[in-house]
């Protein structure tokens, strides 16, 4: 909605999903936790839109009509260094099944650097659903051809061993290269963020692969195909902080109990747990379940006993799968 005829004929509409909280879509509790750029209305916001619409929908003063806001449709942030593309557009069939595949795309750099952040602007709106991305490195003269092997598989189909082989990620001598894991991710939501300067980001040889572990691709009824974009971002210098990721639960680092099968016409609450071996730092959170999931919820329990609260989500939407970051470094 751009002007306000188009928003004043939606009123009511707009008085009801605010009030309900339907809108802006925002899963997490903020009464449990907060988290930078939250898309929460206020109490006082949401009355003052209910008064508004029992009032007529007025139009107010046409100087207080603020400018259209730009939306990139290349970047949220602006120009990146650099922009890869998939080698080519990638075909889903019309055939109304899901598809999981792992793809790499080549990547030449003019020396070696450091890459700050990784924002994945996906082709096909309406069925990429989630995109895990690593970066493959290789020493100098470890590999002459980094498009030999496919370009892509069907990660159903193998082991992740046979995928490696299959698109040929190994250097020429047999041995595996350097693998920097999760570099970038996209999810519905999920909005690309810079940390501070010094903090994140990872080093990379000049010559390498972005590795795409997991394409999932939904649904469709019709033949259509993706092209996929992943705009670069460089660093003059090294990250002061490194950061990494762990999984905790389901291919992760710690079991779920109790093991996760779910009987028909059951609800079912499952936990995991693991004891930090060292002290961190956390940033940032990315709760992950699935069509059956209800609820979730996420806390810290400190030697002494005390709770540090990390995330709440009373209502589990499969649709919007944020990553929380935090507002300072937990």
């Amino acid at each position: 909605m751009r002007t306000y005829d188009e928003v004043k004929s939606k009123a009511r509409n707009i008085e009801l999903v605010t009030r309900s909280r339907f809108m802006p879509p925002y899963p997490a509790d903020p009464s449990y936790a907060h988290f930078r750029d939250e898309k929460v209305l206020s109490e006082e916001e949401i009355n003052l839109i209910h008064e508004w619409v029992l009032n007529g929908a007025p139009k107010g003063k046409e100087e207080n009509i603020p400018p259209l806001p730009v939306f990139p449709e290349e970047s949220t942030f602006g120009k990146p260094d650099m922009v890869v593309h998939m080698k080519k557009s990638f075909f889903i069939a019309g055939n109304n099944k899901d598809h999981f595949m792992m793809m790499k795309i080549p990547v030449e750099l003019p020396q070696d650097t450091f890459i700050r952040a990784i924002e994945i602007i996906p082709g096909n709106k309406k069925l990429v659903h989630h995109i895990n991305a690593h970066w493959i490195q290789y020493e100098d003269g470890a590999k002459k051809k980094l498009d030999e092997g496919e370009s892509f598989v069907n990660t159903e189909l193998m082991n992740k061993s046979e995928a490696y082989i299959k698109l040929g990620l190994r250097n020429d001598d047999g041995s595996y290269p350097l693998l920097t894991p999760s570099v970038t991710n996209y999810l519905p939501g999920v909005e690309t963020s810079f940390y501070p300067n010094g903090i994140g980001g990872f080093r990379v040889k000049k010559k390498g692969i972005l590795l795409l572990d997991n394409i999932h691709y939904g649904p469709s009824p019709v033949d259509t195909t993706d092209s996929t974009t992943f705009n670069i971002f460089f660093s003059a210098a090294p990250p002061v902080r490194t950061v990494s990721e762990f999984i905790l639960g389901t291919s992760g680092i710690s079991a779920v109990e109790p093991p996760l099968v779910i009987a028909p016409g059951k609800i079912e609450t499952f936990k995991t747990r693991y004891p930090v071996p060292q002290d961190i730092s956390l940033l940032t959170v990315n709760p992950h379940m699935h069509l059956l999931g209800k609820s979730f919820l996420a806390y810290a329990i400190k030697q002494n006993g005390d709770t540090i609260p990390i995330i709440r989500i009373p209502q589990w939407d499969f649709r919007w799968q944020y990553f929380y970051t935090l507002k300072k470094i937990l």
